[in-house]
């Protein structure tokens, strides 16, 4: 997190490669950029007086640090925020802009300055990204990238989770697009997007602050034997025309909320009519804000690498929202990022498509273009019919290049279990505060397959998603120590044998799960507590446990006649009962069916 807590009107610098007015024209040889390091601004308009916010986003290396010169040629350094890398990032404050007196902020790194921008005195010039022509180009796609990052930035050890999307975007310290067009735009915006909305809602919120176009396609949802296809691109450059108003942006995220779904993102590896394309599985590609189209439908997004260190793994965190809309950053693993061959979904890692213009009108480019051209990530078909192995393993190496010690890779997996068995308490806890809320009501429970994907109150608060993702979790953990006797190049066994290093896990494990704890709330209120290991030991439990028409104990798989299992009030009808009856073997398979 930021060490500095900015204002209200706040002004956030961004370096990239070509933002902002420039003044390096005045003086080019005082103040030059590099192509690697410019300067955002925002809010459009600074307010004199009040707080300067910086941030330096380099696309070539980390930075050192950055200076401010004033006008008498004074220079004070900036305490700065790190982050990042690929981008990387610094932020920092200026603590009162004047609208009358240029400054100058110089990058530093290894001694040198490395990026350069001065600030003009008319304010009624100085805005962010204003260039004539706004594009989705290498510069602007770093920004977005930052942008991410910063959004949900926090130490890896905290699980962090919220209601919905409004109190990321309209907390100040975490969004330096904060009130951008000086509108007070933030302050009541709604801002509740699904898991396949999330990504749009991001993108599109971005390109409304600083002025670029957006494109979104209507697409089927395919079929068991093919992915979904999409038609036209829908290209809208509202927001290039000046500063737009937030019924402007609400009104277009509407319409595409009312378009996009999880299919979406779901297309053919090699379509080329769609909104995202495949890259290559490198951390050079892999940016925060690149999106993860699992094959069930589910939907996250980059949001932090941490590299690897001596002491520890490195990390992948992502964030996904929820029916519920609840928004939670997440680690990589296959609990979490689901990956399999099925022919009714292109799964894997996926960038935006940019828009290019060609003669003046905007297009999404076609994938030979964007494996010469792509700004970011060229398209790759690397993904294409890999076998799920080789895709967790490749992942793997992006995230620990070194290997990773056996007990390490354990408690990597163990923190992200718990993770996942706690954003499950908030969601079940949502079931019981709307179901308390409408005394007497039953939630309708669809037939078949559709108890993935529905609308409505079943959607927004039964859980066979997230179980059937619970149960191939602590299937996947409790198969560590085979995976490594199966492939060991990728772990750092310290001389132990496969075997050896693979017996030291299952101890570690059977110790580790009595150790860790989670609590969830009954139907009383009262919170109980429950151990790791009483949560494999129930998973036959869990494979029923997702309808919020049964009680908490119940969906949490207490034991009828049990202390625990006294305060139920609540059950699902018999008729719901025997559908999950029924559809009980696609959990115990942990296998989703089929459209």
């Amino acid at each position: 997190m930021p060490l500095w807590k900015p204002l209200r009107a706040t002004l956030a610098v961004i370096a990239l490669t070509h933002a902002g007015t420039s003044l390096a024209e005045d003086n080019p040889t005082d103040c030059r950029e590099s192509s690697a390091v410019t300067v955002w601004t925002s809010p459009a308009r600074p307010v004199p007086g009040e707080p300067l916010r910086i941030m330096v986003v380099a696309t070539d290396h980390a930075a050192d640090g950055m200076t401010i010169i004033d006008d008498r040629g004074m220079g004070s350094p900036v305490r700065v925020t790190r982050r990042g890398g690929p981008p990387w990032s610094l932020e920092g404050e200026v603590r009162s802009f004047s609208a009358t007196r240029p400054m100058q902020i110089e990058v530093h790194r290894d001694g040198e300055t490395v990026g350069c921008r001065r600030l003009p005195m008319d304010s009624r010039t100085f805005s962010a990204g204003a260039n004539p022509s706004p594009s989705w180009n290498r510069e602007t796609e770093a920004f977005y990238s930052a942008w991410i990052e910063t959004l949900f930035d926090a130490p890896a050890s905290e699980n962090l989770s919220f209601k919905s999307l409004e109190p990321v975007l309209r907390d100040p310290e975490r969004n330096f697009l904060y009130d951008h067009l000086n509108q007070g735009e933030d302050a009541r915006l709604p801002a509740t997007p699904d898991c396949a909305d999330l990504p749009y809602f991001l993108r599109t919120y971005f390109a409304w602050k600083i002025g670029l176009p957006v494109a979104f396609r209507a697409c089927d949802r395919g079929t068991a034997s093919r992915p979904p296809r999409c038609g036209p691109s829908t290209v809208d450059d509202r927001f290039t025309q000046g500063s737009a108003s937030a019924s402007r942006f609400t009104g277009l995220m509407r319409q595409i909320a009312d378009t996009v779904h999880s299919g979406s993102a779901r297309t053919a590896l090699d379509d080329e009519s769609t909104d995202f394309y495949p890259v290559a599985l490198d951390r050079d590609s892999l940016w925060p804000g690149t999106i993860y189209a699992d094959p069930y439908g589910h939907v996250l997004m980059i949001a932090k690498w941490l590299p690897q260190e001596s002491s520890g793994s490195g990390t992948l965190m992502a964030v996904d929202a929820q029916p519920d809309n609840s928004v939670a950053r997440k680690r990589f693993w296959e609990g979490n990022f689901l990956f399999a061959s099925n022919p009714g979904a292109g799964p894997g890692f996926k960038a935006f498509r940019p828009l290019t213009s060609d003669s003046g009108h905007l297009r999404a480019p076609s994938n030979r273009w964007l494996a010469v051209h792509a700004p970011v990530a060229p398209y790759s078909d690397q993904q294409e019919g890999m076998d799920p192995d080789d895709f967790y393993a490749t992942i793997s190496k992006q995230i620990n290049p070194q290997g990773l010690a056996p007990e390490a890779a354990y408690d990597a997996m163990l923190e992200a279990l718990v993770e996942q068995i706690e954003t499950r308490a908030g969601a079940v806890d949502n079931g019981e505060s709307y179901l308390k809320q409408h005394q007497g009501a039953v939630v309708s429970m669809p037939s078949g397959a559709a108890i993935f994907e529905t609308i409505g109150p079943w959607e927004d608060y039964a859980t066979p998603s997230r179980d059937m993702r619970l149960l191939i979790a602590l299937k996947v953990i409790a198969g560590l120590p085979e995976q490594m006797t199966h492939y060991p190049a990728l772990f750092s066994l310290g001389g132990r044998s496969p075997e050896a290093a693979s017996e030291d896990i299952r101890r570690r494990h059977e110790q580790s799960i009595a150790q860790r704890h989670i609590r969830y709330t009954r139907s009383d209120g009262r919170s109980w507590e429950l151990s790791v290991a009483d949560i494999f030991a129930r998973r036959e439990s869990l494979e029923m446990g997702y309808n919020p028409n049964d009680c908490a104990e119940s969906r949490w798989g207490a034991a009828p006649g049990s202390e625990e299992y006294e305060t139920c009030r609540r059950h699902a009808p018999p008729d719901q009962q025997a559908k999950m009856a029924q559809y009980r073997r696609w959990f115990q398979q942990t296998q989703r069916p089929t459209r």
